[in-house]
């Protein structure tokens, strides 16, 4: 049985191509596989904050990181970087193929203790804040992406005094509640 000590604390990020099923259905298999590997590649390639990859789960990539969680600010600058080159990447490919693309983008962040198994070459995350992270991408509080949600964990994990920093989140507008998750702060 695996040490305790191999628990870590980390912070997950999962960019999700938001109306991805009905682009599948409607889209040549050819033209949609493009342009998903490209605005997907885009987002890896949009990676300041050296998060490594996990998985890419069809539509999503499942970044993490360890050590050196970085600050909320961060964090920002890192989610609009990557909106900016998935928009941009949406207008160029939108031209050379003489199309509408209906797709936008979400992310998730969250923080939490998780850990990875390996079976073969291939390594998994595990961990309830792996299952809460994609719990949050199944909500129903945003309505037109883009958007970012943050976890009250990731939250906490990054302001000075956390117990101070719930009652900032509580009574805001733009937060929801999540069973089994916490407050979601929907920029």
């Amino acid at each position: 049985m695996e040490e305790i000590s191999h628990y870590k604390k980390g912070m997950l990020m999962i960019p999700d191509l938001s109306g991805f099923t009905d682009f599948v259905i409607n889209t040549p298999i050819s033209i949609g596989k493009y342009i998903t590997e490209t605005l997907l590649k885009s987002i890896i390639e949009s990676n300041t904050l050296s998060l490594e990859v996990s998985e890419i789960e069809g539509d999503a990539i499942l970044f993490y990181k360890y050590n050196d969680i970085p600050s909320f600010e961060e964090t920002i600058d890192q989610i609009g970087s990557m909106y900016s080159n998935f928009k941009k990447e949406i207008g160029n490919l939108s031209l050379q193929l003489a199309m509408e693309i209906p797709l936008s983008l979400k992310i998730i962040v969250h923080y939490g203790v998780f850990t990875q198994y390996t079976i073969g070459t291939i390594e998994k995350l595990y961990g309830v804040p792996v299952v809460e992270a994609h719990k949050m991408l199944k909500n129903y509080i945003a309505k037109f992406p883009p958007y970012a949600l943050f976890s009250d964990a990731f939250l906490k994990a990054n302001f000075e005094q956390p117990s101070k920093s719930t009652v900032v989140y509580d009574n805001c507008d733009h937060c929801i509640y999540l069973p089994d998750i916490g407050y979601i702060h929907y920029l």
